[in-house]
């Protein structure tokens, strides 16, 4: 038995593609290949099949070569291969084909033939046709089959087939849907006046491949359909059903009347549409319908599509490779369809038809209007209306009977137009369409919007009904700054328009908004404002009993809803300012005023809602009454006499008042108006009594007037009466001295003691005061008696003391009075109360304590977390005050102290807290190994968030910030298994809140079957010095597929596996999967072992999109290759690319940045890759970079390949580099040094200058420049054993005559390790290093050839370095060689320098100057026998060299004769001498011409060849079109200018040139400068045989000035002709030297330069004049300026408004390239072009084909052409030469 595993693989030749099939065959061994078959396939193409050879062999080597000379193009084929296929060949060409059995080194003897396809098609022909199927292999579709069946009806039809391209087909099934289509074309006779055959494929969106009206023959529509691109996408059937019937059956598609319409589709699954309503429309306008299902579509789907009868309209297969069965039985029914549609039409031809007319629309509402028509002619069946909104939408049909004539299409949308078609039904056809548009109303709006029964927190709303609404919303919100965003909304029934607004804010002005609803639509609003009503202030204000220091309030209630009132009254200065707050009461004393003071009162009734506006009222203080006094006499031992001033009855009552002192019955008696005098009788002997006069106020209270103290008499001061009567009376006089005694200012440790002094005779007062407990230790002080007060402390709080006053007289003591007071309670602040709170600060605010005091300390400090107290200081007219810079969501605890004469009281404290600025509900979700992301609830103030998220294990972190409104963020590259705090902090502007956190472990490592554990591939070979920073970019779009990704991760698992160390050591690798936006996987520095990389590689999730390869590539540059992502200097940097389509944007422009900056890019292409494109992704090379296989399982074959040519290029001893057009392994040194035009300008001390062309910069290094670079940027693997430096410089005349480095390494001592030495003064070159033992060794090389590098001219120096010697070849000629031993590597820790002189000393030393144009070090000992020198101009060989930059390759056969005119100037028009004369010779190719006008859009096609053409006149500027809609992306077009192209400017006066900038959009051509005249003629001389060159001829006069050209100098002139005499003598004076010493002449080429003479001889005496020599070389004219690089196409977006006009203009106009391949696109709708410009120069331009690559600018440096221009040297960076 045979065991067949059949691979497909494809093989890319220039011109020949060859795909073989490899199967696996068991059998016995033989020795060479037999039965050599050919099987003719296509015009173009044959399958050659043998017999497999007995016996043991590794593989074939297959050879197809023209029989009459030519390339022969060899395949190397597995040993499992018996048969390919050549494509690509020519019909009428004899073949030569050999097919070899090999086993390592011997080949068997070759099975041969020949063949010419056309002789084999005859015999072909010749034999009965059979259907070829393809036994070798199951994944190519087999050729087309024979068709059986030939429809010969005479009857023609209009054929549309619909072909479903969805994802769901894939790519090799879709081209056997391609050879089902090619047989059911073929069946027909198609042709213009045939039957015609359109097609449209869809998917998500149906797109017509051609129109009815595209071909005229059926070979072009087999060659279509043979081209038929794929589409891909999701399977929109119903959707592509009715695209067809609005676009394909229609005249200007093609569309025939009288004629059957056939449509077929095709499809693989069921729809994800509607496909009833789409499929009837095209039944029913006449459109008979055939369905073909395959493999997985819906049989009850296709049935409803077909026409009937199901049996003859229905085909269903299995697989797509079984669609050929039902070909035949296809096309028999579609064919006697078609002959029975005829008779059906001609039939009904007789029959009158035709469709209906005068289309009116009336009755037209927000949602409806009416549809009227004037019947069609005939007997109609039905009308069909169909409508739609013309912006697009779903179309929408009414059917009526065909005796209606009208109908009212319902359930509309507002403000819309719709397209409206009417359509007459017949029986066996239908009309075209009437068709016609109508716009509906606005919806209906509420009216009459009334805002009435206003209160405080509420008010109504009423409306006008409106009909038809189906409810009513309510918006309203308040218009006050801060509260707009309050809004609120109400939703109610269509029944309901009058509704109360609840829960509003008092005064505050609200705008309301009713909407009529009508469904989910509304219409537009009316609106209203209103403000509610403020809180009502207390009424009715009344101000009584005004005295001196007290008045009383009283008012009116207003609202049962007052909860207190708060009452604020200070006087007119605002000095005193004083609030209470009071239960809700209508009266209210006030006391403590000031006497003739005017008081402010303000009442304000306190709500739920806050206070309403105060009722007002002033009122004044009366004056203070006559100091009012208490005087007791008439002392007895039962009474005594009280007397006081007169009281006035304004005040109230009055009542007198007395109890003993130590305790007893108080007694009192209410006095009579005008009363001043009472005797109080019935007292105690020799008892203390406090006496009180006081007055009772209206309200029942009392206030105390005056208090004094008497005693009565004891019963022994009195005489016993007696029996003998006195002559006088006898009485005892008691001297008071004291009146009104008042103990007031009560503190808490002080009281004040007042009295009146009624005796002036009083000496002395003794105060007496002790607590009224009866402290035994009293307290005395005297006073002076004229002092009637003094002020007792310290005293105990809240202490009684009882204070006796007593008069001191010369004689003795008067009465004593005594008077109580009571010290105040110890007295603090009261009633914390906090406002204003806000994240960062709160407002706290107190009541003052009652007793006076000096200020307040407030001391505030955080509960939860360590800190300082803080603590600030108020005034004592100060009770509140803002506390800022808090924590948000922090409570503090807060001490308020009063500061009093006594000290500090005691603190008033409490909790406060800020507002908690952070988010909520903080969680972690899709938690994966190297990733999870983090999801909360959004704060409503915050502005942003800082998410962070920190490793427990190794404290890494990772930071973001996002924006307010975000609500979630995920962290990639993560450690698995790892345990992670996410914190979350909310901002708000600068206000960041603390941080709201949670913990989560990412997910594990998978653990593996413990009987199979993880093995870690070993590397390889090749990869285990490799170190690279390498970038994998993975193409994830929906083409690719989960199967088909999964074999690109294990194709990277295998790539990844062959490395050797993976980290920051070694390589470290990145991937980034690509679609429409490229998705970072993991960063170069994400992972350090080779086992957590793999194991990432193999949990990528694919992702699905398009494919965006330029914006990927870019996304890699920016976001990779950083040093935040991990890339390190002097590493090489690798990308490998893997796609399978051409990308959606542009790549190359990307791609050419990346690979001049160093970047080396490997491209692999798959299956339907745009070979082109990866061409110019990847680096040079393309045969190193790019790679192509025909499926993903083809991965394996180049597997090998490539991991050998990345760890190649990834060697950091060697990286590989691309120079002069192949690849070396060394480094380029200019690069590293920063010596490029891009970054020279960052380099201190460094200009650019033209170098040895005008075309090649060259870098002076300006003295002590000291340009230097670190070596582990430079060599961070140190040096190879065998190595080349290079060096294309010239020794200046400024250059010192002492000894420099040209190059040196020195260590981080500034000790030199290795390095090459030039001597001016001794003219002396060294090299020098440590050999491997570590001794330091030189070796210097001196003679004549050495000497000239030092005459100022450019010279190449190439020092060959090997284990046994040193090498010195320079110009490309050995001049030396000397014996070293091994080198030993350097240390990486030092720098490297140019220039550096012998004798510095230290970092900081000296430098020469020099100019240095090239420096590379090359890991090979070969290089200097390679290199050709052809930078130098006198040993260029322009056969062998490669092409100048930027330059033509100019031809120097016409030199010496005059021409009609002059070589050919600078790109431009090919004109005649001067402006307007004969015709020049044609110049080189010079750039694309300017955009023509847009074509078709689509996505761009595959790459075209470089086009190359003569620069023409610019067009004048097409004028701006109309404002199109966005189309698909159009194919690319020539690149024009950026924006409207600006005119033309004069020419300018030449300036410096310039150092190189960046390439911009192109600059405006100047005017054609004039060819120059031509050099000065000769008198023509007799022709005789060639001669040595002559000295130069005269030279051409100066051409006109032309075109700013990147111009050589002066300077640079008189070197080369320096060069060019110097070599002139040199070579005349060796061959006299020859003839005289008879030696062989060793002169050099007159073209070997060697640039300006030595040191110069004596001048010799002036030679006789020669004849007069042939003609000079003809003048030049001006050099063109470069043409700036054409800039990078963007993508296709909405048209913006017209933009000024650009800073360049567009490229002048040249031929188009040569077409490039059709591409897989389609054309879009095409935009309208612009005005065409005017004409250009003569000559008829082809239609602009696709882009091709950017040809080099057509430029002619005219030092190519041995003619040097003129010019400058330009100083740079401030250094002059």
């Amino acid at each position: 038995m045979k065991i067949f595993q059949c691979k497909t693989q494809y093989w890319l030749f220039p011109t020949v593609l060859a795909i073989a099939y490899f199967c696996t065959i068991v059998q016995a061994q033989v020795a060479s290949p037999t039965r050599l078959r050919y099987n003719v396939l296509s015009h173009d193409s044959i399958q050659i099949s043998w017999k497999a050879p007995r016996g043991k062999f590794g593989g074939y080597k297959l050879l197809v070569s023209p029989a009459s000379g030519g390339k022969t193009n060899q395949l190397n084929l597995q040993n499992t291969a018996t048969k390919a296929i050549i494509q690509g060949l020519m019909p009428d060409q004899n073949y030569t084909v050999q097919i070899i059995a090999y086993n390592k080194d011997k080949e068997s003897k070759p099975a041969q033939g020949q063949f010419r396809i056309k002789d084999l098609e005859k015999r072909k022909d010749s034999k009965p046709r059979v259907k070829v199927v393809d036994k070798g292999n199951g994944n190519k579709p087999s050729v087309p089959e024979e068709v059986k069946f030939f429809c010969q009806t005479p009857a023609i039809a209009d054929i549309v087939i619909l072909v479903d391209g969805s994802w769901s087909i894939g790519r090799f099934n879709f081209r056997l849907v391609r050879l089902f289509l090619e047989n059911l074309v073929t069946a027909f006779d198609v042709g213009s006046e045939k039957t015609r055959i359109g097609l449209a494929q869809y998917s998500g969106d149906p797109r017509i491949e051609w129109h009815l009206n595209a071909f005229s023959t059926k070979d072009e529509v087999i060659e279509a359909v043979r081209n038929l691109p794929y589409k891909g996408g999701n399977t929109l059937t119903g959707l592509a059903l009715n695209y067809i019937f609005e676009n394909s059956f229609k005249p200007e598609a093609g569309a025939r009347t009288g004629v059957s319409k056939i449509g077929i589709l095709i499809t693989d699954g069921k729809s994800q549409d509607d496909i009833i309503p789409p499929s009837r429309n095209l039944r029913e306008s006449g459109v008979e319908l055939f369905a073909i299902g395959v493999k997985n579509a819906d049989e009850n789907e296709l049935q409803e599509i077909a026409s009937e009868p199901d049996t003859t309209h229905v085909y269903n297969v299995a697989e797509f490779e079984l669609m050929h069965t039902v070909v035949e039985s296809l096309t028999r029914t579609v064919c006697s369809r078609v002959e029975e549609q005829d008779r059906e039409i001609k039939a009904s031809a007789l029959a009158t038809t035709g469709p209906p007319t005068e289309l009116i629309t009336s009755e037209v509402t927000a949602r409806s209007f009416m549809v009227n028509w004037t019947h069609a002619p005939g007997k109609v069946e039905k009308y069909r209306v169909v409508y739609y909104p013309t912006r697009g939408g779903k179309p929408d049909e009414v059917v009526v009977d065909g005796s209606i004539s009208s109908t009212v299409l319902k359930n509309l949308m507002s403000l819309t137009e719709y397209q409206v078609a009417v359509f007459a039904i017949y029986p066996h056809t239908a009309s075209e369409g009437l068709r016609g548009a109508e716009t509906t109303l606005a919806l209906p709006m509420a009216s009459n919007l009334e805002l009435y029964d206003v209160t405080e927190n509420s008010l109504r709303a009423k409306w006008n009904a409106v009909a038809g609404a189906s409810g009513y919303l309510i918006l309203y919100a308040p218009l006050t700054e801060g509260l707009a965003g309050d809004e609120k909304e109400m939703k109610i029934g269509e029944t309901h328009t009058d509704i109360q607004l609840s829960g509003l804010l008092p005064n505050t002005e609200y705008t309301v908004t009713v909407y009529a609803m009508f469904g989910e639509e509304a219409s537009d609003p009316v609106t209203g404002q209103e403000t509610t009503l403020p809180l009502s202030p207390p009424r009715n204000l009344r101000i009584s009993n005004v005295g001196s220091n007290s008045a009383r309030l009283a008012w009116d209630l207003t609202s049962r809803k007052v909860t207190g009132y708060r009452i604020v009254y200070n006087n007119a200065d605002g000095t005193e300012i004083n609030e209470v707050e009071v239960d809700p009461v209508t009266t209210f004393p006030l006391k403590g005023l000031t006497p003739l003071t005017e008081y402010n009162v303000a009442i304000f009734s306190i709500y739920d809602e806050g206070q309403s506006e105060p009722l007002t009222g002033i009122f004044t203080t009366e004056e203070v009454p006559a100091q009012q006094y208490l005087e007791i006499d008439e002392v007895m031992t039962d009474s005594f006499r009280v007397t006081w001033h007169p009281l006035s009855a304004d005040e109230g009552q009055h009542k007198l008042m007395w109890i003993p002192v130590y305790g007893g019955k108080t007694e009192e008696v209410i006095l009579k108006e005008d009363q001043d005098s009472y005797v109080i009788r019935g007292l105690e002997p020799g008892t203390e009594y406090e006496v009180s006069l006081l007055t009772v106020l209206d309200d029942g209270s009392e206030s105390e007037v005056v208090t004094a103290v008497g005693t009565t008499l004891d019963s022994a001061w009195t005489e016993p009466a007696t029996t003998i009567v006195p002559t006088r009376p006898v009485t005892s006089v008691f001297r008071t001295g004291i009146r009104n005694l008042v103990v007031d200012d009560e503190t808490s440790s002080s009281l004040r003691v007042k009295w009146d002094i009624s005796d002036s005779s009083v000496q002395q007062f003794r105060v007496i005061y002790l607590t009224a407990q009866g402290d035994p230790a009293e307290e005395v002080v005297m006073v002076p008696g004229s002092q009637n007060n003094l002020l007792l402390k310290p005293l105990l709080s809240d202490t009684e003391y009882k204070v006796t006053v007593t008069p001191i007289y010369d004689d003795g003591e008067g009465v004593s009075v005594s008077a109580p007071g009571k010290t105040l309670p110890p007295s603090g602040p009261q009633n914390l109360r906090v406002s204003e709170e806000w994240y960062n600060r709160l407002r706290i605010t107190w009541d003052p304590p009652s007793s006076p005091v000096k200020g307040y300390r407030i001391v505030y400090k955080p509960v939860s977390v360590a800190g300082p107290t803080l603590e600030t200081f108020v005034g004592a007219n100060i009770n509140t005050i803002l506390i800022t810079n808090l924590l948000s969501g922090m409570d503090y605890n807060v001490k308020i102290f009063a500061s009093q004469a006594s000290g500090f009281s005691d603190a008033l404290t409490g909790v406060v807290k800020t507002l908690f600025l952070g988010v909520t509900n903080l969680r972690a979700d899709q938690i994966q190994m190297t990733s999870l992301c983090a999801q909360w609830q959004v704060h409503r103030h915050a502005t942003a968030y800082r998410i962070v998220i920190e490793s427990i294990q190794d404290t890494q972190k990772q930071e973001s910030t996002v924006g307010g409104g975000t609500t979630r963020h995920c962290f990639y590259g993560l450690q698995p298994d790892s345990q992670y705090k996410i914190s979350v902090y909310t901002k708000l502007q600068e206000i960041e809140g603390p941080s709201v956190s949670i913990m989560e472990k990412t997910q594990s490592l998978p653990t593996q079957p413990p009987t199979f554990p993880p093995t870690i591939p070993p590397a390889k070979e090749v990869c285990k010095a490799a170190k690279a920073d390498l970038v994998f970019m993975v193409d994830g779009s929906w083409s690719i597929g989960d199967e088909n990704f999964n074999k690109i991760t294990d194709f990277l698992y295998n790539t990844v596996g062959a490395l050797n160390k993976i980290g920051t050591d070694g390589t470290q690798v990145a991937m980034v999967q690509f679609t429409d936006d490229p998705r970072t996987e993991f960063k170069l520095d994400t992972y350090k072992t080779k086992e957590t990389l793999l194991d990432a590689i193999k949990h990528i999730s694919y992702k699905g999109g398009n494919t965006k390869t330029g914006k990927a590539i870019k996304h890699v540059r920016d976001t990779l290759f950083n040093a935040e992502s991990g890339t390190r200097r002097g590493i090489p940097k690798v990308i490998v690319v893997i796609t399978d389509g051409r990308s959606q944007d542009d790549v190359d422009k990307i791609s050419r940045e990346m690979q001049s900056d160093g970047y080396s890019i490997f491209a692999i292409g798959v299956a339907d890759a745009d070979y082109s494109e990866l061409v110019n992704i990847g680096s040079k090379p393309s045969a190193r970079h790019v790679f192509f296989v025909d499926d993903f399982d083809a991965f394996r074959k180049i597997e090998d390949e490539l991991i050998t040519f990345v760890c190649e290029t990834a060697s950091a001893t060697c990286p590989l580099v691309h120079k002069d057009g192949i690849d070396l392994a060394g480094f380029k040194m200019m690069e590293r040094f920063g010596l490029v035009e891009k970054d020279f300008s960052s380099v201190e001390g460094v200009s650019m200058e033209p170098g040895t062309f005008n075309v090649y910069p060259c870098y002076r290094l300006h003295k002590d420049a000291l340009v230097s670079q670190p070596t582990k940027y430079l060599h961070p693997e140190g040096l190879p054993s065998d190595y080349t430096i290079s060096f294309l410089f010239r020794i200046l005349p400024d250059t010192p005559e002492e000894p420099f480095a040209l190059w040196e390494i020195l260590n981080k001592n500034s000790d030199p390790l290795v390095g090459v030495i030039l001597d001016n003064g001794g003219k002396t070159l060294t090299y020098f290093n440590y050999d491997y033992s570590g001794d330091f060794q030189t070796v210097t090389f001196e003679g004549p050839e050495i000497r000239k590098i030092f005459y100022g001219s450019f010279h190449k120096l190439h020092i060959v370095v090997n284990k046994t010697l040193a090498k010195v070849v320079i110009d490309c000629k050995q001049v030396g060689e000397r014996a070293i031993n091994a080198s030993a590597n350097i240390t990486v820790d030092g720098v490297e320098v140019l220039g550096r002189m012998v004798r510095s000393r230290g970092p900081n030393g000296n430098s020469v100057p020099f100019q240095l144009q090239m420096f590379d070090i090359v890991c090979s000992t070969s290089w200097a026998n390679k290199d050709k020198c052809c930078e130098l101009p006198g040993l260029r060989n322009e056969e062998t060299c490669p092409e100048l930059p930027h330059s033509c390759s100019c031809s120097e056969t016409n030199k010496g004769g005059l021409g009609p005119a002059g070589p050919p100037g600078g790109p431009g028009l090919r004109g005649p001498k001067g402006q307007q004369g004969e015709q020049g010779p044609k110049g080189p190719d010079g750039p694309r011409g300017e955009t023509g006008p847009p074509g078709p859009q689509g996505p761009p096609g595959p790459q075209g060849p470089s086009g190359l053409s003569i620069q023409g006149m610019p067009g004048m500027p097409g004028e701006k079109g109309e404002k199109g809609e966005t189309g698909l992306p159009g194919p690319q077009g020539i690149p024009g200018g950026i924006g409207s192209p600006g005119r033309d400017g004069s020419p300018g006066q030449r300036g410096f040139p310039g150092k190189d900038g960046s390439s911009g959009p192109p600059g405006p051509p100047g005017p054609i400068g004039i060819p120059g005249a031509p050099g000065v003629p000769g008198v023509t001389g007799s022709v005789g045989p060639q001669g040595a060159l002559g000295p130069p001829g005269v030279p051409g006069a100066k051409g006109e000035r032309g075109e700013r050209g990147d111009l050589q100098s002066q300077a640079m002139v008189r070197a080369v002709a320096r060069q060019v005499c110097e070599q002139l003598i040199q070579s005349h004076m060796a061959r006299y030297t020859a003839i005289l010493n008879q030696i062989p002449s060793h002169s050099s080429s007159v073209r070997t330069v060697q640039g300006p003479p030595g040191e110069p001889g004596r001048p010799g005496s002036p030679g006789t004049p020669g004849e007069q020599g042939p003609p000079g070389t003809p003048g030049f004219p001006g050099n063109a300026g470069v043409p700036g690089s054409p800039g990078e196409r963007g993508l296709t977006g909405v048209k913006g408004e017209k933009g000024n006009p650009g800073i360049g203009s567009q490229g002048p106009r040249g031929p188009p390239g040569p077409a490039g391949p059709a591409g897989e696109s389609r054309p879009g709708s095409p935009g309208p072009p612009g005005s065409p410009g005017p004409r250009g120069a003569p000559g008829h331009l082809g239609v602009p084909g696709p882009q091709g690559p950017s040809g080099q600018p057509g430029y002619c440096d005219p030092s190519s052409c041995s003619a040097y221009g003129v010019g400058d040297l330009i100083p740079y960076n401030d250094y002059q030469h």
